[in-house]
């Protein structure tokens, strides 16, 4: 189970047309429960919907890498957590992965660049300190947790040495 310090999100179920012809839910579903989570985390940090509305900042997602470790099915429902692996004043970079709600078992991972923007450009822009100050403490409560071990994995044929 993931670490206590880590956010933990709203339980998620899954909808009938996101599983594919094989039974199971369809990879790009897996990124849509990703995103989900995530929203609630830019709720805690005070970047939901209605800061892009009123003060036309955001983020974007620059950068993703999933790892799919389990087949989820329409019956199943789940939570995803979120790690703050590191920050700076512009960008995240976090990890998060999907649970299985019940029963615990890891799903799959998602380990995301995240870029803060100004909607007029669209351009890059450092957060605001109000923002910033919650990054900064999330980070605070969540660099003392280990590295998880999916995280900075690269995609790669790994061949057999003779």
């Amino acid at each position: 189970m993931p670490d206590e310090a880590r956010y933990c999100s709203s339980v998620f179920e899954l909808q009938k047309d996101w599983i594919d012809f094989n039974g199971h839910l369809n990879m790009a579903y897996y990124t849509v429960l990703f995103d989900r989570a995530y929203e609630e985390v830019s709720e805690e940090f005070g970047m939901g919907a209605r800061y892009a509305a009123e003060r036309r900042l955001t983020t974007y997602t620059a950068e993703i890498h999933l790892c799919y470790l389990r087949e989820l099915h329409l019956e199943d429902r789940v939570r995803g957590t979120f790690q703050l692996l590191d920050h700076d004043e512009k960008r995240l970079h976090s990890y998060q992965e999907l649970r299985h709600a019940e029963e615990g078992w890891l799903a799959a991972t998602c380990e995301t660049l995240t870029l803060h923007v100004d909607m007029s450009g669209p351009r890059v822009t450092p957060f605001p300190a109000d923002v910033l100050g919650r990054i900064e403490t999330m980070h605070g409560l969540h660099k003392s947790l280990p590295l998880p071990e999916q995280a900075g994995r690269s995609i790669a044929i790994r061949r057999r040495t003779r």
